[in-house]
């Protein structure tokens, strides 16, 4: 692991939120996931990171 978070690519990201969300705590997964997805150059692929890790602070009723 590198102690600089510029090191750090989305799939470090990725990896990391998928572990807060199986530790139950998704908005840090969420704001993990949107890291990754700000670091990937593909839009398609931005926005499929982004719907695996929906804000959960956001209500949809």
């Amino acid at each position: 692991m590198t102690s600089d978070p510029a090191d750090l690519t989305a799939a470090d990201y990725l990896d990391a939120a998928r572990d807060m969300a199986a530790a139950g705590r998704p908005f840090l997964a969420h704001l993990l996931a949107e890291e990754a997805a700000r670091r990937v150059d593909d839009p398609v692929t931005a926005r499929s990171i982004r719907a695996r890790y929906p804000d959960p602070t956001t209500r949809r009723d």
